[in-house]
């Protein structure tokens, strides 16, 4: 009897890991691109520059990180130069919920103050190992005007 339990126990464990893992978005991802379109003008442009940097990790157990900066930052020496380099950054974390083609965050830190306790929700499209991310369209504290990020990641290897 009792190696039945501990066999049962053993085999809820694996399943429930196995159904935590389940996701297509489990791991880490490095940004490759990153465009921001005007809802105005649809004009995109890259507003973190030509090479930007970062990263969205994905846990088994629903965490993610989101981390992006602009190209070229450098470190501030002044309250205003180290004010500036926030709008060049983009930084989150939470538990997620993957419901069909989109994945939503319940934000518990944010580089905006404004994100914490919000749900921050995007759409996604996994082939192979290229995974492209689309906000819905808002006003960012980054750049003026009503706008959407397109993101393009690579899955780490």
């Amino acid at each position: 009897m009792k190696a039945s339990v501990i066999g049962l126990g053993i085999a809820v464990g694996l399943c429930g890991a196995a159904a935590a893992s389940e996701s297509p978005l489990v791991g880490a991802w490095k940004l490759v691109g990153y465009q921001v379109e005007s809802q105005d003008t649809r004009k995109k442009i890259p507003a973190m520059g030509g090479s930007p940097s970062g990263r969205v990790i994905f846990t088994a157990d629903h965490r993610v990180a989101f981390v992006l900066t602009g190209e070229g930052r450098q470190a501030g020496s002044t309250d205003a130069e180290k004010s500036a380099l926030l709008s060049t950054l983009i930084a989150y974390t939470g538990i997620e919920r993957v419901e069909g083609n989109q994945w939503c965050t319940q934000v518990d830190a944010a580089w905006n103050p404004e994100w914490v306790g919000t749900v921050q929700c995007r759409d996604f499209h996994i082939e192979g190992d290229t995974l492209e991310v689309l906000t819905p369209w808002r006003q960012m504290p980054n750049w003026p005007g009503t706008t959407r990020s397109i993101i393009t990641f690579e899955r780490d290897q």
